[in-house]
């Protein structure tokens, strides 16, 4: 039995088959490796089972593979977690990793403008992908630390250059803390007693990390295109290959995980035409996001969603799904054609000047390390992306 938010789902078969049958037994699988390694830190005492994860992927970055030296207890979940993670598939290609990192490096602060304004709020119109979301009853009142903890993530995928999210990179590491805290936030959404699974699946399912993998995949290429910028089918593809890798490492299934912009763009499609419409979570949560943003100067009395921010989010995911979101509406929208011009010209002229693109890389790699900076200064959440 798939959960009902599984909607339309004559009409999807219509269009996508039996895939769609396929697709949703994913809605009730989770992650068993994390699943079970944090099972397992939990029956440790005085949080000594997370410290112990974390020492064992750290001790990848320094080679030396000696995970545990005064621990010689260590739950065969803890080994079992690290290895697959230290894994590579043989699909993996480092230059195409490091290639695709480039890509939103040249973006710079345009890249997460595309996070917070498409990706996050188009994750957030899922009915039943932002549910976990809300039963950690954190989201609403923490939508900037929602938003920080999220660019902290894809930051350290794609400025990981160096290591190109190879074992034991600090992207790496990040990555996989992601993943943990995910299995951990899973088990106290089940804990809690207030799931509904016959509703919405399990908790942070396969199907909606797949998901939210196309969002940070295909609709930032997207997003990142509608602003003015140029990308390649070459580009395209290296930043899928980027994120088929994270993907991996984050734990979705290897069936779920698209090789190029194409294919992740049919599975996206295949995703929307069978969720629901945005509900009063959605619209909860995308206006905490939106008012997250920098208030307009002068602006008193009751908060309201700054007009540029609300502009740019309806030009990113459409007039359709912004007003299912009560995005307001605003004349600023008439001036994105010229923010798409400006970001064109500034592209001609990174090309064209000698040293421009390296300039420009170094641009964005600065600008995530701010991002990173404002996360830092503040309070750690208990959730992640």
């Amino acid at each position: 039995m798939v959960p009902s938010r599984y909607t339309n789902l004559p009409a999807a078969r219509a269009e996508f088959g039996d895939r769609v049958d396929r697709l949703g037994t994913y809605l009730a699988r989770t992650d068993p490796l994390a699943d079970e390694a944090m099972a397992a830190a939990g029956r440790m005492p005085d949080r000594t089972g997370w410290s112990l994860l974390l020492r064992m992927l750290q001790s990848d970055a320094r080679g030396t593979r000696d995970t545990t030296p005064d621990v010689s207890d260590v739950p065969e979940a803890f080994h079992a977690f690290v290895r697959e993670a230290s894994r590579v598939p043989v699909w993996v290609d480092w230059d195409l990793v490091q290639r695709g990192g480039r890509v939103l490096l040249r973006a710079g602060p345009l890249g997460g403008l595309v996070l917070g304004l498409k990706s996050l709020v188009l994750a957030y119109a899922s009915p039943g992908g932002n549910k976990p979301l809300v039963r950690t009853g954190q989201l609403i009142e923490q939508a900037a630390m929602r938003l920080y903890e999220t660019a902290r993530f894809v930051g350290a995928t794609v400025t990981d250059t160096q290591g190109s999210l190879r074992p034991g990179s600090p992207g790496w590491q990040t990555t996989l803390k992601v993943r943990l805290v995910h299995a951990r936030v899973r088990q106290m959404i089940l804990d809690s007693g207030t799931w509904d699974a016959a509703a919405w699946g399990a908790p942070i399912n396969q199907h909606d990390q797949a998901g939210t993998l196309i969002l940070f995949s295909v609709a930032v290429l997207e997003g990142l295109r509608q602003l003015g910028m140029t990308i390649t089918v070459e580009e395209a593809d290296a930043y899928m290959h980027l994120w088929r890798w994270s993907g991996w490492l984050v734990g979705v299934d290897p069936e779920l995980l698209p090789a190029t912009e194409r294919e992740g763009a049919r599975l996206g499609a295949l995703i929307r035409a069978t969720q629901g419409p945005p509900d009063d979570d959605s619209r909860a949560l995308t206006r905490s996001l939106l008012l997250s943003a920098p208030r307009n100067a002068g602006q008193r009395g009751e908060a309201r969603v700054p007009i540029v921010s609300a502009a740019l989010c309806r030009t990113l995911i459409g007039d359709d799904v912004a007003d299912a979101l009560d995005v307001p509406r605003t004349p600023w929208q008439r001036a994105v054609p010229a923010v798409r011009r400006l970001v064109a010209a500034v592209e001609f002229a990174t090309k064209a000047v000698p040293g421009g693109a390296d300039f420009a890389l170094d641009r964005g790699r600065r600008y995530w390390e701010r991002v990173e900076a404002q996360r830092e200064s503040r309070p750690s959440a208990s959730t992640s992306s």
